[in-house]
């Protein structure tokens, strides 16, 4: 009985001893493994996994995962107009080395965190103290959470862990320089707006004037032309008559006759003139012709 009992309590004590020696490592973690607390092995691949029985050997995981800093409260920043801000930020970590990160904060992901908050609102302070509000807030927003990243990677680094990301989620300014600030914005964009319209005004005058510019060197040529077409056709016309009518002189003269009592006699005129006078003369006598004071007082 008592050899019974002896096996029960070796085999009890075996598979406590052999549980011991085995671990599992999951795929989101890191696994130490220690000897009398020094860094033995560290294990990145997920599976099952041999080590010495305590307390020749002990483990310690760690999570491999990005980890999130989000329930930081807002802060306070000064810019370089000495303007307060309210920045409210996130920031993604993870552990790349478990040696350094175990060594720097003894594995305690809370310890790296306020370390890592640390360093990331120096480099804040110490890259809004250089720009003004308006770089902050619109501008270099971006170039400064690039700035801030690359700082804090460097001491990050030394703690084993890599920045995956530093964001401002929101910059809001302080509500007693919120309406100067809100103005100085608004009058810089008035600027530029009343800049734009000037030069826009300066190129439509610009515009009109070379346009209306062509347009008298159109209408004088045209009008030129017009004069010449003009010119050429009267100096035809002239010639045709000149033609038509150097052949028959009396015809020419008894024509413009005509012509001359209709322009100065309409219906309803009444003229008030000499009818032995020249412009009567193809009235009295078809050819034209006007009595002589001798002819008149032979006829007597």
């Amino acid at each position: 009985m008592n050899r019974i009992i002896a096996l029960v309590i070796t085999i009890f004590i075996m598979m406590l001893v052999g549980s011991s020696m085995i671990f599992i490592v999951d795929q989101r973690k890191y696994a130490i493994v220690f000897s009398f607390g020094e860094v033995k092995k560290i294990i990145s691949a997920p599976g099952l996994h041999l080590k010495a029985p305590p307390p020749f050997q002990n483990v310690v995981y760690m999570d491999k995962r990005i980890q999130t800093i989000d329930n930081l409260e807002a802060d306070r920043y000064i810019t370089s107009e000495k303007k307060n801000l309210l920045v409210d930020l996130f920031v993604k970590w993870r552990i790349i080395d478990p040696r350094k990160f175990y060594i720097s904060v003894r594995s305690d992901a809370s310890l790296a965190q306020d370390r890592l908050i640390q360093v990331i609102c120096a480099a804040l302070n110490e890259e809004f103290t250089k720009r003004t509000v308006s770089e902050v807030v619109s501008n270099e927003r971006e170039i400064v959470m690039k700035a801030v990243r690359k700082k804090v990677e460097r001491d990050a680094s030394n703690l084993g862990i890599d920045i995956v990301d530093v964001r401002l989620r929101r910059v809001d300014l302080l509500e007693n320089i919120s309406e100067s600030v809100y103005q100085r914005m608004k009058a810089e964009r008035q600027q530029v707006a009343n800049k734009q319209r000037s030069t826009g005004a300066a190129e439509a005058e610009r515009i009109r004037a070379d346009a209306d510019k062509q347009r008298e060197v159109v209408i004088a040529n045209a009008y030129k032309k017009a004069q010449e077409i003009k010119g050429n056709g009267d100096a035809k016309a002239a010639a045709i008559y000149a033609n038509a009518f150097g052949r028959d002189p009396k015809f020419y003269a008894f024509y413009k006759s005509l012509e001359a009592y209709r322009r100065s006699m309409g219906k309803g005129d009444i003229v008030i003139t000499d009818p032995n006078s020249e412009f009567f003369r193809f009235m009295k006598n078809p050819a034209g012709l006007l009595a002589t004071p001798t002819s008149k007082r032979s006829k007597h």
